[in-house]
């Protein structure tokens, strides 16, 4: 440990000065001593100069004990410190330290340095014991389990409260956390299977989900001993493949999993004819619609048609009668004694008929255009529509501007099933004829300056 021997001084009891450090390369829980001084040997071991050095590297904690009226105290030093024990720097230590001799003689205390850094490890090996797959509980399949836990001292405090310092025992303390854990293990790889679902013959392939499971139901377990659990590793899951329980077990399963299989793909098969007919049915539904929509619109552009030839002929018969209404009073005038005619009247009714003659001849162009235009414009066009099948689900349905779209962006391919009303099957889209210039690969324009056009790949 390198520290000073301790000796006598002048009849003053207590020694030299002291280095109080540990040097442990590994440790949890370690009590110092002066150089020379056995445990449990005088009273030695406890006493410490005062004006001795204090040594606590960063990731440690140094705890005195010591005694008072009141009972045992507890000092905490936490590191990184580096310093010589006296009132000025160190005054928690005032109490004990004694005065006989100006402050120089040996106080008594012990000094217990705890490790907050290291990582400590339990390694621990289950024996054969029976696991039941919830399917088959009559069959129990041996099982053992190997691993290793990491655990770490955090609350020193608290692992001050719940644990014994004098005469720590760090193989003693490994070996109570060993016991408790292995007994917990047990209880939950026994339920894993049924909590999981997972086939005891399985387990030996699915360590990681069976360490998951461990870790998080562990994780607070340790709480009872003032430390924390990091990690649990599974190193291997071993099942006994001699035992008769595994020869049944494993036949069994084997068809209880075929049987599953092939219930699945039933299911799959069914859900994908119930797809197919659902779509078939929604596309046929969209086509009816797209029909009636059609035969609407142009219903409405024959009814309007009617109507503008309608509204055309009132129109021409009221101009026609206020013309020869207009006529009738230019004739009739014939001036102051009643005789003769009027050609100033005539002429005004001439002027106004002819007006309103040309105000006929002009709707009668523009209703005439109207309904050539209508006859002229063709219903709308039919709409070709696919729906396609990825991975067992199918989707659409899609034009083929959509489709082509989808070309682009490699969701449609030549090897993707498609299938329309009309069509018996499935089909790859690659071999309908319909599609094929969806796929086709355009040919470049001739390369200029006389350079020849590569041929095509």
């Amino acid at each position: 440990m390198g520290l000073f021997g301790l000796g006598t001084a002048k009849g003053k009891s207590g020694g030299l000065m002291n280095v109080i450090r540990c040097d442990e390369p590994e440790y949890l829980v370690w009590k110092w001593r002066p150089e020379g001084q056995d445990a449990n040997s005088t009273s030695r071991e406890n006493a410490i100069r005062y004006g001795s050095s204090l040594r606590v590297k960063d990731g440690e904690v140094a705890v005195f004990v010591y005694k008072q009226k009141e009972g045992a105290m507890q000092d905490f030093i936490v590191g990184p410190y580096d310093d010589t024990i006296k009132t000025a720097n160190f005054p928690i230590l005032s109490s004990i330290v004694g005065l006989a001799f100006g402050g120089e003689s040996p106080f008594q205390a012990e000094i217990y340095f705890i490790n907050l850094q290291g990582n400590n490890q339990v390694k621990f090996a289950i024996p054969y014991f029976d696991v039941a797959d919830p399917r088959l509980p009559d069959f129990p399949v041996p099982v053992a389990v190997r691993g290793a836990i990491t655990f770490a001292l955090e609350d020193y405090k608290n692992f001050i409260k719940l644990n014994r310092l004098v005469d720590f025992d760090l193989e003693a303390f490994k070996k109570q956390i060993k016991d408790v854990m292995v007994r917990k293990i047990k209880g939950i790889v026994t339920n894993i299977p049924c909590d999981l679902g997972m086939p005891v013959v399985q387990m030996e392939r699915k360590i990681d989900e069976v360490s998951e499971v461990l870790e998080t139901r562990l994780k607070d377990r340790l709480d009872e001993y003032g430390v924390r659990m990091k990690h649990i590793d599974i190193n291997a899951i071993e099942i006994d493949k001699d035992s008769d329980a595994y020869t049944e077990v494993k036949g069994l399963t084997g068809g209880i999993t075929a049987q599953t299989m092939q219930a699945q793909a039933e299911l799959n098969i069914k859900n994908m004819q119930d797809m197919q007919a659902m779509n078939a049915a929604n596309l046929e539904e969209t086509l009816r619609i797209q029909r009636e929509e059609a035969q609407r619109a142009q219903k409405l552009q024959t009814e309007t048609n009617f109507l503008g030839a309608h509204a055309l002929n009132q129109q021409t018969s009221v101009l026609q009668t206020a013309a020869s209404n207009l006529g009738q009073m230019g004739s009739m005038n014939m001036g102051a004694g009643g005789g003769g005619m009027n050609p100033a009247g005539m002429m005004t009714g001439m002027m106004m008929g002819g007006a309103m003659g040309g105000q006929m001849a002009g709707m009668m162009n523009n209703m005439g255009q109207q309904m050539q235009n209508a006859m002229n414009t063709p219903p709308p066009m039919p709409t070709v529509q696919y729906m396609t099948a990825v991975n067992g689900q199918q989707t659409g349905p899609y034009n083929m501007q959509q489709l082509q779209q989808m070309v682009h962006t490699g969701q449609f391919t030549p090897q993707t099933y498609v299938w329309k009303q009309g069509m018996a099957q499935w089909e790859l889209a690659g071999n309908v004829q319909e599609l094929a210039s969806l796929f086709a690969v355009p040919t470049p324009p001739p390369v200029p300056g006389g350079i020849p056009t590569p041929p095509m790949p």
